[in-house]
């Protein structure tokens, strides 16, 4: 996915300027433009922080059009599993051509020493998910969990939080999160 057109093509069918999404997002226009040239690759509390211009969740800017009158596929083989992921970290999305669809469903996969950056994300919705190999340091506000395979978490996304790697091998976990609906 070009994620610069993406951001660009979102931010001129809502009619802002880089400047208004910058006052909006808290970053700088100039962090825009070069976002939308893909002279920089934004980290997902980056993008995340973007998105929160609009707004507008991870899933709704990685999700796919479909035609409103499309058959709804019910499997999704690994290989129909888009890449959502910048970075290191692999997001897999689980039912990226359902239309209308209302859960983000991700395969993740993080290599040794791996975070989603240094800035906590927070976004509307609940989370929540299962640690399938690996272990995971998991920061909620000023709560830090570690979790291991079989271990689950359930959180409220509106509270600032942040996954590391803090295993000896790659970290697998299944989530998922729906948005809250205004």
């Amino acid at each position: 996915m070009d994620i610069g057109l993406r951001l660009k093509t979102i931010r001129l069918q809502a009619k802002l300027s880089q400047r208004e999404l910058a006052k909006r997002s808290g970053v700088t226009n100039g962090f825009i433009s070069q976002v939308e040239k893909n002279q920089v690759s934004p980290s997902i509390g980056s993008l995340k922080k973007l998105l929160d211009g609009f707004p507008m969740t991870l899933a709704d800017f990685f999700a796919e059009e479909e035609a409103a009158d499309a058959i709804k596929p019910v499997v999704y083989r690994a290989e129909d599993q888009p890449e959502r992921g910048t970075g290191n970290i692999s997001y897999r999305l689980i039912g990226s051509r359902f239309p209308g669809r209302h859960i983000t469903l991700l395969r993740e996969t993080m290599p040794i020493g791996a975070d989603t950056g240094p800035d906590m994300i927070s976004h509307p919705g609940q989370e929540c998910g299962v640690v399938i190999e690996g272990r995971l340091l998991l920061v909620v506000g000023e709560r830090r969990f570690e979790l291991g395979p079989g271990d689950g978490y359930y959180f409220d996304s509106t509270e600032p939080h942040r996954f590391v790697n803090i295993g000896d091998k790659e970290l697998h976990i299944v989530s998922a999160s729906q948005p809250q609906t205004m």
